[in-house]
C-alpha cells in the first residue's frame, strides 16, 4: 500500500464501526504507517446511522476532513444501502465490503465483496469485518489486526473469539 488510502465505514450506532476503525488504524500504525480514525455521528443515538472513517499513509497526514473519495467502503449494516449512498465519491477502482451473503441492487455497478459477518453473531460483526478490510488492502498482517483488536476492545470480549472473528473476515477475502 503506498500513498494514501481512505476507508469509510458505515453503520448504525453501536454496532462498533468506530471501534473497527481505530483498531484497523492501531494495527496501520503499528505497521509502520500514518493514520487516522474519527467518527461522524447524526442524531447521537443507539441505532443512528452514522460513519466512521480511517486514514492512512506513508506519509505524515495534514488533512483533518471527511473522507469523500474512499478507496474502500464497509457497510456494517445492510439496511443502510436503501437509505444512504454508500457508493458516493467511491474511488474509480474502489471496492466495497458489505456485511452480506450476496450482492444487493443497489451496489449494481460497483465491485463488491460480501461478507457474511454475523456468523458469530452481531456482536462480532465489526472485528470480522476489520479482518475483511485488512484482506482486502493487503495490510496489515492478520496478526497485528487480531491483536489491535483485543486491545480496542479490552475486556470487552473473549481475546480467543475476537482473534478467530478477525481471522474469519480475513479468510473471506483470501
Amino acid at each position: 500500500m503506498n500513498g494514501l488510502t481512505e476507508i469509510r465505514w458505515h453503520a448504525r450506532a453501536g454496532q462498533g464501526a468506530k471501534t473497527a476503525s481505530q483498531a484497523l488504524a492501531l494495527a496501520l500504525l503499528r505497521s509502520g504507517r500514518f493514520v487516522q480514525a474519527f467518527p461522524e455521528y447524526g442524531p447521537e443515538r443507539r441505532g443512528a446511522p452514522l460513519r466512521a472513517y480511517t486514514r492512512s499513509s506513508n506519509r505524515p497526514i495534514r488533512r483533518h476532513d471527511a473522507i469523500e473519495h474512499p478507496d474502500a467502503v464497509v457497510v456494517l449494516e445492510p439496511s443502510l444501502l436503501s437509505e444512504a449512498n454508500v457508493l458516493e465519491g467511491l474511488a474509480q477502482d474502489g471496492v466495497v465490503i458489505v456485511n452480506l451473503d450476496a450482492p444487493a441492487p443497489q451496489l449494481d455497478g460497483a465491485r463488491v465483496t460480501c461478507v457474511p459477518a454475523e456468523k458469530r453473531g452481531p456482536k462480532f460483526a465489526n472485528v470480522t469485518m476489520l479482518g475483511a478490510v485488512a484482506a482486502a488492502l493487503g495490510e496489515p498482517p492478520l496478526e497485528a489486526a487480531q491483536e489491535a483488536a483485543v486491545q480496542v476492545l479490552g475486556g470487552k470480549a473473549d481475546a480467543a473469539e475476537v482473534r478467530a472473528a478477525v481471522a474469519e473476515g480475513y479468510e473471506c477475502l483470501r
